[in-house]
């Protein structure tokens, strides 16, 4: 089985890549679209040429790699895809060999974290719009994929993460729970830069019961994120 799980940046999505990664049963790809990413579009990233030079270019030849037999001995290959790096030039086609998931979080949060990271985020940044484009595009190849909230797993791992698995059809397993502190051999080279948090935690932190407050510099971008993401939340996963 091959998983793509598809959010925006600072979605909980690396922590939820640790969790799939301490099974014995799963292969991890972390971010294969950045590198292509950064060296088609031309924004810049911290680590920016050294992103680039660690990954293939071509999206087509990564299309190829993530739609491959998974890799022996495993079972599950787990694809970490974040929306905001699939151009509108690279193709979606692939998409129709995986088990789509998209992860989701309030887009509040996203803001505030993306922007101590780097500073000044625009709507392309945060992924919001791509993700209703690739979750739409899914729809359109007659699948129906699976919308999880960040907010839910942090509420109650065990049980989020149990309903997630019973949907893919894989058994869950109590060691996507917990995990040693540190960096991962998984990580992608832009590690250091942006996994920090999460290589200090050893499993999901208690969720944050605060929104935080934005002021009106992200107005706009706060009004067309919140709408996609109360569509999404609409039809979540229910556990």
């Amino acid at each position: 089985m091959r998983i793509a799980m598809w959010s925006g940046p600072r979605n909980l999505s690396t922590a939820l890549m640790y969790a799939f990664g301490n099974r014995n049963d799963t292969i991890i790809s972390d971010e294969p679209y950045y590198g292509a990413y950064l060296y088609h579009s031309g924004v810049k990233h911290p680590m920016n040429q050294i992103i680039i030079d660690s990954q293939p270019k071509d999206p087509d030849i990564i299309s190829s790699r993530l739609t491959g037999t998974v890799p022996e001995p495993y079972r599950v290959w787990y694809q970490k895809l974040l929306t905001h790096q699939m151009l509108p030039s690279f193709s979606l086609d692939w998409i129709a060999q995986q088990q789509n998931v998209f992860l989701i979080r309030s887009p509040a949060k996203v803001i505030a974290s993306y922007d101590i990271k780097r500073q000044n985020p625009s709507l392309d940044d945060l992924g919001f719009v791509q993700q209703k484009k690739i979750f739409d595009h899914c729809l359109l190849l007659g699948q129906k994929p699976i919308v999880i909230d960040s907010e839910d797993i942090l509420a109650n791992p065990e049980t989020s993460l149990s309903g997630l698995c019973e949907a893919l059809g894989i058994d869950f397993d109590l060691a996507m729970l917990s995990w040693i502190a540190g960096p991962r051999a998984e990580d992608g080279v832009w590690a250091s830069h942006w996994y920090d948090a999460v290589h200090k935690s050893t499993g999901f932190a208690e969720p944050s019961k605060s929104i935080p407050n934005l002021g009106t510099e992200f107005f706009d971008i706060l009004t067309t994120a919140n709408k996609l993401y109360e569509q999404f939340k609409a039809i979540k996963l229910k556990t």
